[in-house]
Parts: structure tokens; C-alpha cells; sequence
């Protein structure tokens, strides 16, 4: 077994460079698949439904990826979720070409699992590197998205006319990203792999596991944090259409919000060592409500823009924070169902909020869509204060 550094090293590195291709992945299907969805839908309602494949594509994976990781190891699971996340990405173009919006469904559905993959790097990051340096391994990992928030959008827009059905190659180009992950993945060496051999029946029962404080409010701040930020950025090209602004500037407004998310990741693990989890996602329901309040003054560049950076910088302090917090309430052979079951309730979330994006911005507007998110802002911000109140009485 190969010595670990404490923080930055080869393994942790090269995970970054999957994270930033997986945000590629992720961040471009977000800006076109809406558009693409708008396209050959039969009723514009229903254009956010390839989105919605995606995520319960990813909701119905997280069991299946759960063994494949417990089977398999680490490497050889990442490796076939890029697999996927290559033939999908290729199954999507055909479905461009041939107009079949059923068919595009499918592929967004089956590159959910990719995504059920891809979400777990950022708790593999944490086995990358001594114990005491989790938090920080976590957050640059997740700071390997700025590659996507760079690449993605500006990928859509490059290659929206490069063929004569629009977007064609930036599907065509994301199963070339793949390719290049799973190269990059096979000289990943995850030094745990030989200590973490279990059944996925060991440690206590889910159901206890799920019963506890801290678990719950992980479970809320991940997945109503997601849910927020996904109802709002899917919804965002849609919005930007009907106000009139041009692709390039919805290019520009994606760009900025996916390097809010990931751009913080440089430091958010630091933060989250010397003020705890809970404050710094106490900081994240904060701008979520100043980014409501910012997209309900008007509809303008520099409204979207302010607003959608805002919500990528809230996301990440809630969700690098939630993350940090579920990794103390499960055991070493716990990992596998734990964290199957976070993710579970993640693409869940985003799945209700992939199609309420669309239903919501084309039948009652951009406005509305802000309004309703207060709720589950709202309710994220409740948690954390309960949590807070709980962990102050056991201390006294």
C-alpha cells in the first residue's frame, strides 16, 4: 500500500480531474437538456421530463450502485459508472438526430447511473487522505467542479450549431469526456479498498442509522440544498428563453453559478473545520434566501446572474457542510447503505424538483418558481437551528 500525503496527492489530484469531468457531464445536461426537452416535447410542460430522467435515473441506481461499490471496490464501480455515462451520452445524440423525445428520456434516465457514481466521489475523497484532513479532502474535491462550471456551459454553446441538429456534439463530446475518465480513473489507488470488504447487512440497521439527529439533518441540508439549487438552475434556460435573453448570456449565468458551487470548495472545508457544519450551513439557507430575493426583483442579466452565483455559493456551504456532518454518524461498515441512502433521498428530492421546474416556469413563471422555493429554504434553515438547539441542552 502506497504512503498517504495529509492532504493534496496523486489519488486525490486525479479524483478531482473525475469530478470536474463528471460536473462537465452534469452541469451540460442541465443547460441543454431542457432546451433540447423544449424541443421535441409534445406540450412545453414536459420539457424539464429529460432532466427528471436524469436524477430518477440517479434515484433508482443508488441501491444498485451501493452493491456494485461493496462488490467491486471503488475504482472498478467509478469505472463502469463512466462506461454508462459514455453509451448514454451517445444513446442521447441519437435520439437529437432521430427527434424522439421518449428516447432522450431513456438516455437521461440510464446516465442517472453515472451520476449515482458520481456522487460518491466526494466520499471517496475523504479515503484518499489521513483522517483529521477529511473535511478539506472533501471540499476540494468538490472544488474539482469548477472544471465543469468552466467547461459545460461554454461546451453547449460552442457546439449548439456544429451539426445541424442543435446540441448534437455536445453529446457527442461528453462521451469523449467519458472516455477520457475512465482513463484518468485507472491510475486512482484508493488505499481502503482491502480494509472495507463487508456485508452490506453489517453495522446497525438503516432504519437506526436514519433515526439519528445528526443523520436526519445531513439528509435534509443535502437534499433540500440540492432540491433548491436544482429547481432553480434547471429552470434557468427556460426562464432566459422566454425573457428573450440569448443562449450565450444563459451560457454566461450557468458558468458563474456552477463556479459559486464549486469555487468555495478551496476553502469551505476550512471554514467548516474552525466554525463546525452547522454554521457554515447556516450561511448557505442564508444566501439561498438572499438569491430568492435578488431573482424576485426583476429579469435581467444581472438579476439572474446575481442570483444564480449566490445559490451556487448556498449550495455548497449546505452541502459540503451536510456532508461533513453524515460522516460522523456511520461506522466504517455502514459506509456502503449510509451513504446509498443520503444519495437515495438527494435524487429523490431532485427528481420532484426537475419536473416542478419546468411545469411551474412555463405554465406560472420565474417569479412563482422563487416564491415556492422559500419553503424548503425555509424548512433547511429550521433543521439546522433544532439541531444546533439539541447539541447546546446536551452540553449543558
Amino acid at each position: 500500500m502506497t504512503s498517504r500525503h495529509p492532504l493534496l496527492n496523486k489519488n486525490l489530484v486525479l479524483l478531482i480531474v473525475c469530478q470536474g469531468l463528471f460536473l462537465t457531464n452534469n452541469v451540460t445536461f442541465i443547460a441543454i437538456n431542457g432546451l433540447v426537452g423544449l424541443s421535441l416535447a409534445p406540450a412545453s410542460w414536459m420539457a424539464t421530463l429529460p432532466v427528471m430522467g436524469y436524477v430518477v435515473g440517479g434515484a433508482f441506481s443508488t441501491s444498485i450502485v451501493a452493491k456494485s461499490q461493496n462488490y467491486f471496490g471503488r475504482k472498478i464501480s467509478f469505472q463502469l459508472g463512466l462506461v454508462v455515462a459514455m453509451l448514454s451520452a451517445l444513446l442521447c445524440a441519437y435520439a437529437a438526430v432521430s427527434h424522439n423525445f421518449w428516447l432522450l428520456i431513456a438516455g437521461t434516465f440510464i446516465a442517472g447511473y453515472y451520476s449515482a457514481n458520481g456522487q460518491l466521489y466526494r466520499f471517496a475523497a475523504g479515503e484518499l487522505t489521513e483522517l483529521k484532513q477529511s473535511d478539506k479532502a472533501i471540499s476540494w474535491v468538490l472544488a474539482g467542479g469548477i472544471l465543469g462550471a468552466v467547461i459545460g456551459p461554454n461546451l453547449a454553446s460552442w457546439t449548439r450549431n456544429l451539426f445541424e441538429t442543435a446540441f448534437l456534439g455536445a453529446y457527442l463530446t461528453l462521451s469523449i469526456a467519458a472516455l477520457i475518465g475512465i482513463f484518468v480513473m485507472q491510475f486512482i489507488h484508493f488505499p481502503r479498498e482491502s480494509k472495507t470488504k463487508h456485508s452490506l447487512t453489517d453495522g446497525r440497521p438503516l432504519k437506526e442509522i436514519l433515526k439519528q439527529p445528526v443523520f436526519m439533518v445531513a439528509i435534509i441540508g443535502a437534499a433540500l440544498g440540492y432540491g433548491v439549487m436544482n429547481l432553480l438552475m434547471a429552470a434557468t434556460p427556460l426562464a432566459m428563453q422566454v425573457c428573450g435573453l440569448p443562449f450565450s448570456d444563459t451560457a454566461l449565468v450557468l458558468e458563474w453559478h456552477v463556479i459559486g458551487m464549486f469555487a468555495p470548495g478551496f476553502f469551505t472545508g476550512l471554514l467548516i473545520q474552525r466554525f463546525g457544519a452547522l454554521k457554515i450551513m447556516s450561511v448557505g439557507v442564508l444566501l439561498n434566501f438572499m438569491c430568492i430575493a435578488i431573482a424576485l426583483t426583476g429579469t435581467d442579466l444581472h438579476q439572474f446572474f446575481m442570483a444564480l452565483f449566490l445559490l451556487g455559493v448556498g449550495w455548497n456551504f449546505l452541502f459540503t457542510g451536510a456532508t461533513s456532518l453524515a460522516i460522523t454518524a456511520y461506522n466504517p461498515n455502514e459506509r456502503d447503505k449510509a451513504q446509498a441512502a443520503i444519495n437515495f433521498f438527494v435524487f429523490a428530492t431532485m427528481a420532484f424538483t426537475s419536473f416542478g421546474s419546468g411545469a411551474l416556469v412555463t405554465t406560472h413563471g420565474w417569479s412563482i418558481l422563487n416564491w415556492g422555493s422559500l419553503i424548503p429554504v425555509a424548512i433547511s434553515g429550521i433543521a439546522i437551528f433544532w439541531l444546533a438547539q439539541q447539541r447546546k441542552k446536551s452540553r449543558i
